[in-house]
C-alpha cells in the first residue's frame, strides 16, 4: 500500500509538472496541489505518527477532529460499563503521557461531582512531598516455594497475543517494558522470538490452547513448556483460567489473522480460526489445579506460578481456596480480570453481559484469600480498564498489590479505537497482520511512548497517595476512597465491599455472605452443589 502510495504520488506530480509547461493554466492546479504531494512524500517517510504514515496526507484528518472536538466532556458519556469504548478523557491522557505531553488542565473539574458512580479519594491535611515518596515501588511476589521470586513494578503491560497484536507492537511494548524495568505479559498466543527480542521481563500466559508447548492433539506438552520456562527473561508464568472480556469462552484469533509464522508459534493450522477451548484438559477439580501448578513450577526451575480469572460462580473460587489449604499448595500470585476487560474479538453478548466487573471481584478475592489466611502468601494483580493513577489507586484500596493495563498500553502505541481488530485492518498498525500497515508503527518511537505513559501513570498514582498522607500502595485501605451512590447517599468502598476477619473462613459459622458459597463448594469439584442449600427449589426447578 505504502510502495504503491509513492510510486503514484510522484507519477502524479510528475505528471503535473509536465502539464504546467506545456499548459500555463494547469500551473495554478501544479500550485495547489503540489504542496499536498510534497506532504504525502514527508508523510510517507517521517515515524511519529502512524496514521499518516500509512495513511498520507488523508491521515491529517484525525488531528483536524481532535482539534474541532468538545473541550469538556461529562466523564460517563462513554461510560465505564461492558461492551462500551474507553471514555474519550481517559484516551486523551494517555495520549498526552505517552508523548510526554504535560497533561494539566484549566478550569478545574470536568466531571459532574452529583452523578451517581462518582468517585474520589480522600485527601490529608498532612500531605507528603514528592520527594517523601517512594519513586517506583516495587511488589516481591513469589510464595513459601518459590525459588526465583521476582520484584514487579505496580503497573504492567497485560496479556495481549502476538497474533491479536503485530510484531511491531509486541517489539514496542516489550521494548518499553525494557526501558522503565516492568513486565510484559505475552497472553495466551503463546511465547514469541519478538517477546524476546528487545530484552524485556516476560509473564508467560498458558491458556487453554498451551500455545507455544502443546501437542498436535492440544493438550500441553510439558516438555516443550520446560524448554521455554526456564529461559532468564520469563519471571513468571500465569495459568489462564478464564479472560474478562469473553470468560468461559476461550480466545478467538480469526483465520484472516493466522499467518504462516503464527502457525508455526502457535502450532495450529492455516485458512482457520484459531478458537481456544473454553475450559483446560491438563487438570478439571481444583485440587488437580494446584498439583498442575506445582508442576509448573518444578519444571520452570521455581518461578512464579499464578493463575487468571474473570469471577463467575464465587463458590468456584472458593472451591480452590479449599484447595489451597488441603494440599498446603499456594499459587503465588492471582490476576483478576474484570468482566469489562477488552479484547480483540469476542460475541456481543460476552463482551457485555458476562463476568463479574473488577471492583465487585477484586474486593471478594481478596477478602476470600482473607478469610482462608492465604493472602500472605498470595500477590492480587488487578487487570480491566486500568489506565489512569487513580484507577491504581482504587485497585489498591480494594486490595491488588499490582495492576495491569492492555488498552492504555494500546493507546500508547497509538491505537485510535477504530474497533478493526477482529478484521486485519488495523489503521495504526497495532493490531493487524497485514505488513504495509504494520510498518507505519516504528518501533524505536512507540517503545518511548510505552515505557512515558508507564512511568508517569505511576508517578500520578503516587502522587495521589501522597495527597493522602501514604507513602506505599499497601497503606491504602478501603475507607480511603468515596462513591456516590446517589443524589443524597456517600458510601466508601469499606461500606460497600467490607472486610471479613482474617481466618475467618477456616471456622464455621462463616461471615452471612460467604454462608452460601462455602456450602456449596468443594475442593473435588468445580461444579457447585445447589442441593445443599436449597434441595426443594433445585428439584422443582430441574423438573
Amino acid at each position: 500500500m505504502r510502495k504503491l502510495f509513492i510510486f503514484s504520488n510522484l507519477l502524479i506530480l510528475a505528471l503535473l509538472i509536465g502539464w504546467s509547461l506545456i499548459w500555463k493554466p494547469a500551473v495554478w492546479s501544479f500550485t495547489i496541489f503540489g504542496p499536498l504531494f510534497l506532504l504525502g512524500i514527508y508523510d510517507f517517510f517521517q515515524k511519529k505518527h502512524t496514521i499518516t504514515r500509512n495513511f498520507p496526507v488523508f491521515g491529517h484528518l484525525r488531528f483536524v477532529m481532535e482539534d474541532l472536538r468538545p473541550k469538556v466532556y461529562q466523564y460517563f458519556v462513554e461510560s465505564d460499563t461492558n461492551g462500551t469504548p474507553f471514555n474519550r478523557q481517559n484516551r486523551s491522557v494517555i495520549y498526552q503521557r505517552a508523548k510526554k505531553v504535560d497533561d494539566t488542565r484549566p478550569f478545574g473539574t470536568e466531571l459532574d461531582v452529583y452523578q451517581n458512580g462518582y468517585e474520589w479519594l480522600n485527601h490529608s491535611i498532612a500531605a507528603l512531598s514528592h520527594d517523601q515518596l517512594k519513586e517506583s515501588p516495587r511488589v516481591k511476589v513469589g510464595g513459601p516455594d518459590c525459588l526465583q521470586p521476582y520484584s514487579a513494578s505496580i503497573f504492567n503491560i497485560s496479556a495481549m497475543s502476538f497474533g491479536s497484536l503485530s510484531q511491531n507492537a509486541i517489539l514496542a511494548l516489550n521494548a518499553g517494558a525494557k526501558i522503565g524495568n516492568f513486565a510484559h505479559n505475552t497472553g495466551e498466543g503463546g511465547l514469541s522470538d519478538y517477546h524476546l527480542q528487545e530484552g524485556g521481563d516476560i509473564i508467560w500466559q498458558i491458556g487453554t490452547g498451551y500455545f507455544s508447548c502443546r501437542h498436535k492433539d492440544g493438550t500441553i506438552d510439558f516438555d516443550a513448556f520446560a524448554q521455554r520456562a526456564v529461559l532468564p527473561q520469563v519471571k513468571m508464568i500465569e495459568i489462564k483460567l478464564s479472560q474478562g472480556a469473553k470468560p468461559g469462552h476461550g480466545g478467538i484469533l480469526p483465520a484472516a489473522k493466522v499467518t504462516p509464522e503464527i502457525a508455526k508459534i502457535r502450532l495450529v493450522e492455516m485458512g482457520e480460526d484459531v478458537i481456544s477451548p473454553p475450559y483446560h484438559t491438563a487438570f478439571s477439580t481444583p485440587l488437580e489445579l494446584m498439583h498442575f501448578i506445582k508442576k509448573l513450577r518444578d519444571l520452570s526451575g521455581g518461578k512464579p506460578i499464578g493463575f487468571k480469572l474473570c469471577v463467575g460462580h464465587k463458590s468456584e473460587f472458593i472451591a480452590i481456596c479449599k484447595a489451597m489449604i488441603e494440599t498446603k499448595i499456594y499459587p503465588d500470585f492471582v490476576t483478576v480480570d474484570g468482566g469489562e476487560g477488552g479484547t480483540g474479538a469476542a460475541p456481543l453478548e460476552f463482551s457485555n453481559s458476562v463476568g463479574m466487573p473488577l471492583r465487585e471481584a477484586l474486593a471478594f478475592v481478596y477478602d476470600a484469600l482473607t478469610g482462608f489466611d492465604l493472602k500472605k502468601h498470595i500477590r492480587l494483580i488487578a487487570s480491566g480498564k486500568v489506565a489512569t493513577g487513580f484507577d491504581l489507586v482504587k485497585n489498591f484500596a480494594l486490595g491488588a498489590d499490582m495492576c495491569n493495563s492492555a488498552r492504555g498500553m494500546m493507546f500508547a502505541l497509538g491505537c485510535i479505537q477504530a474497533l478493526e481488530c477482529n478484521s486485519n485492518t488495523c489503521p495504526t498498525g497495532v493490531a493487524t497482520q497485514d505488513k504495509s500497515l504494520m510498518k507505519g508503527l516504528v518501533v524505536q518511537d512507540k517503545k518511548v511512548r510505552v515505557a512515558n505513559f508507564q512511568k508517569m501513570t505511576v508517578s500520578s498514582a503516587l502522587q495521589m497517595l501522597g495527597a493522602a498522607g501514604l507513602k506505599h500502595p499497601c497503606d491504602l485501605h478501603r475507607d480511603f476512597i468515596y462513591r456516590r451512590t446517589s443524589h443524597s447517599e456517600i458510601l466508601t468502598y469499606g461500606e460497600l465491599f467490607p472486610y471479613i476477619p482474617k481466618g475467618s473462613l477456616l471456622i464455621s459459622p462463616y461471615p452471612l455472605n460467604f454462608e452460601k458459597d462455602m456450602a456449596i463448594s468443594s475442593p473435588e469439584t468445580f461444579v457447585p452443589d445447589y442441593k445443599k442449600v436449597s434441595p426443594v427449589q433445585v428439584e422443582a426447578t430441574s423438573v
